[in-house]
């Protein structure tokens, strides 16, 4: 085999297994953050607009119960819904639609 294209195969071979070392490196750390409020405001309006079809005012509490169940928190959800109106069955279904990603 002549020589150049020995070369350059081997270079080749060299710079694909770098590169692959590279890919699998793992990243820095990075510095700690302040926390910061979810990126979407998830399902907050569509659990306020279940609540309020099962016969409840969109209060300042229906809104806080549903940033409860947002956060994950569905037991406080359902308890805050049901302590302002919501009947058990809907507040239950508002609190999951509100812990799941909006569409």
């Amino acid at each position: 085999m002549r020589r150049p294209i020995r070369t350059a195969g081997v270079l080749t071979g060299l710079i694909l297994t770098l590169g692959g070392i590279v890919a699998a490196a793992p990243t820095a750390p990075t510095a700690p953050t302040a926390p910061t409020a979810p990126t979407a405001p998830a399902d907050i309006p569509a659990c306020t607009q279940m609540a309020a079809q099962a016969g409840t005012q969109t209060t300042e509490a229906v809104t806080a119960a549903c940033r409860r169940g947002v956060v994950g928190d569905l037991q406080g959800c359902v308890s805050g819904l049901t302590e302002a109106g919501v009947p058990g069955g809907a507040a239950n279904g508002a609190c999951r639609i509100a812990a799941s990603e909006p569409r």
